[in-house]
């Protein structure tokens, strides 16, 4: 294994990108988990899930949050948010920060200790909602009352890829900030 040298975050952006849109933009018929209809998906779990994209996801994402204060672990709804969670707690370990991460089930078990926040104690801790990509915002204000209701401080909603579909405002008038780190103009898609 070779160490490298760390790029500028633009270029580690404009990497990412390509890997976007040459492995997780597919073009067609679909319907999406908000029920809408779209000629193109992004599936970005083709990526997240890669080694030579997950590293860069990650320090993307952590370009984008890295302002945000006292911020002490990011998560979401299971799946989409999983592999983007764990990126940016690897990365952010490689860089010396300190990002824990979790996960938020869509319903709490019925069995075990019956929660549907799993990871550390989140009670009065900062902590950003994560999602790979957002339609609706439906997701991430599913994560966000879980949060809630577990007494964690949500203090923004971070995205991978924003669909410019009217996310933002939904989670924007639940008084959290939202913020993206690549738009569909990113992708040739706008």
């Amino acid at each position: 294994m070779t160490l490298r040298e760390p790029q500028p975050i633009d270029a580690v952006r404009a990497q990412l990108i390509d890997f976007i849109a040459a492995d997780a933009v597919f073009h067609g018929d679909f319907t999406l988990t908000s029920g809408k209809k779209a000629t193109y998906y992004v599936d970005l779990r083709k990526v997240s899930l890669d080694h030579r994209v997950a590293p860069l996801i990650g320090q993307v994402m952590i370009d984008l949050i890295k302002d945000v204060p006292d911020v002490v672990a990011v998560g979401g709804m299971t799946m989409g948010a999983d592999p983007i969670a764990s990126a940016i707690l690897h990365q952010g370990a490689a860089q010396g920060l300190a990002y824990d991460a979790f996960v938020v089930r869509k319903e709490p078990k019925d069995h075990g200790r019956g929660k549907q926040v799993e990871g550390p104690d989140l009670a009065g801790k900062r902590v950003i909602v994560l999602e790979d990509t957002s339609t609706t915002g439906g997701s991430p204000i599913k994560a966000i009352e879980a949060l809630r209701k577990v007494g964690a401080e949500v203090v923004a909603v971070a995205v991978v890829v924003d669909r410019a579909t009217g996310a933002r405002e939904v989670i924007e008038a639940e008084g959290v900030p939202y913020l993206y780190a690549i738009g569909l103009e990113d992708l040739g898609l706008a």
